[in-house]
């Protein structure tokens, strides 16, 4: 094996390189012939006869054809090895192709299928009948609309060598239709004959389907109960509406009367009336607006993304509540910075946050008998390309273990709360792409504050 060369020993009892081995001792064999089993300059084996009776029966002639032999058995060894390699690779293939994992069949471009497993088969409701009998044709499984992307893919096939695998549908047999991810590569270096292999997609698209629904039960569920969220919240305000609406009106009365008194002077002060009229104007508008905004934050409809200044949406929150703060003597106070940038998102959703948070500060201060009640709504800038919106008050703050769930939905500290505003606000805030936190107030209190990133330039 060391040298690859053949070893003949003419008398294996004479004194030699292995007259020490512990075989010759036991069996001492009289002629011994070794001969290497080489293909290819491969050893892959050793043929090894000995005669135990005399010496020198390997004569040239009988080691010359014994050489022959070897070299014959040294090919026979290497067929045997391949068959066995080819017979092993035939029964992965053949495991491969009667799996159920997918569908696997032999095709040529003249149409013909002529070997499936049986995944194909019931992927596509035909039989091993169907098959040997040739009604089983790829381009008659295939719907008219796919047969332009079939062409692509031959082409691609002629080109490439290869088809990457695509989405298409196959007719059953009976008549339904089954979505398939479908690949193919051809046998060797032909182009007319290969095999494919056909993944059924119908779990995935139901499940996909399935998830689309759900997503889409969810973004209703939520807009319902943000919707019954803003509808509660007006109605707390109800007597803050009332106030913010009867003072534009009564203003315009006021002017009206004031009105008739020029026209009845002698001469009339139509100077005067024009003014009057102007402000009476000015006042229904005035209370056009405040139904405005109270029509926006009752209805329910969709989310709309569009490019709003945050001091004024949060303007038009505070004229609403307003009333609600003086009738529990609670100091209303604004520091809202200038030059914030514009931010995308829905007016009503973000009013109704920061209407949500403002409201929430009022009840808690309402409990306070000592000290001052203020309410501040602060804006600034948050890092270089987004801002900060914080409503802080003076009421008597968070606990700890209140602080960890509050934005949980359903927990809530209030006897009669539903625990819904504060998580219907952070899915909001998170939805704009931003996050709402809550820390204690310095020296007493709650800081609720919010994080929005500003509109991406176009």
């Amino acid at each position: 094996m060391r040298t690859e060369k053949s070893l003949i020993l003419d008398d294996a009892q004479k004194p030699n390189l292995f007259s020490d081995d512990d075989y010759f001792r036991s069996q001492r064999p009289r002629s011994v012939f070794c001969v290497p089993l080489l293909r290819r300059g491969t050893l892959s084996g050793l043929l090894y006869l000995e005669n135990t009776l005399t010496s020198h029966v390997f004569t040239p002639d009988r080691t010359a054809l014994l050489e022959v032999l070897a070299s014959q058995a040294a090919i026979s060894l290497e067929n045997t090895r391949l068959y066995g390699d080819l017979q092993e690779r035939e029964a992965k293939i053949r495991r491969l192709v009667d799996s159920s994992i997918i569908g696997i069949f032999f095709w040529n471009l003249d149409g013909r299928v002529f070997e499936t497993n049986d995944a194909f088969l019931s992927m596509v409701g035909y039989s091993r009948d169907d098959l040997a009998s040739g009604r089983v044709r790829w381009p008659e499984l295939t719907p008219a609309e796919w047969n332009e992307r079939d062409e692509r893919a031959i082409v691609e096939l002629t080109e490439t060598g290869s088809i990457q695998p695509y989405e298409k549908e196959y007719f059953r047999k009976d008549g339904s239709r089954v979505r398939v991810l479908l690949g193919a590569v051809p046998f060797g270096g032909r182009r007319d004959e290969g095999v494919a292999f056909v993944v059924d997609l119908t779990e995935r698209k139901r499940a996909e389907r399935e998830a689309r629904e759900s997503d889409q039960r969810y973004h209703q569920a939520q807009m319902e109960l943000a919707h019954a969220n803003r509808v509660a919240t007006m109605g707390q305000l109800s007597a803050s509406i009332a106030h913010e609406v009867s003072q534009p009106i009564a203003a315009a009365l006021t002017n009206a009367r004031a009105g008739l008194r020029w026209l009845s002077a002698k001469p009339p002060e139509l100077e005067e009336v024009r003014l009057t009229l102007e402000r009476i104007v000015a006042d229904g508008n005035r209370a056009s607006d405040v139904m405005s905004r109270i029509r926006a934050l009752a209805k329910k409809a969709p989310a709309g993304k569009d490019a709003l200044q945050i001091n004024v949406v949060i303007l038009e929150v505070i004229a609403l509540i307003r009333a609600e703060a003086v009738k529990n003597g609670i100091s209303l106070r604004t520091e809202l910075a200038d030059g914030l940038p514009s931010i995308e998102g829905d007016r009503v959703q973000l009013q109704q946050v920061i209407l949500n948070l403002a409201i929430n500060a009022v009840e808690a201060m309402s409990s306070v008998t000592d000290g001052t009640r203020e309410l501040v709504i602060h804006t600034g800038a948050a890092g270089s390309d987004g801002l900060r919106v914080a409503v802080l008050d003076s009421g008597p703050g968070l606990t700890p273990a209140s602080q960890d769930q509050i934005f949980q939905p359903f927990y809530t500290s209030k006897p009669a709360g539903l625990g819904m505003g504060l998580s219907i606000c952070r899915s909001i805030v998170e939805a704009h792409r931003g996050h709402l936190s809550a820390t204690a107030n310095t020296p007493r209190g709650a800081n609720f504050q919010f994080t929005l990133p500003a509109q991406l330039s176009s």
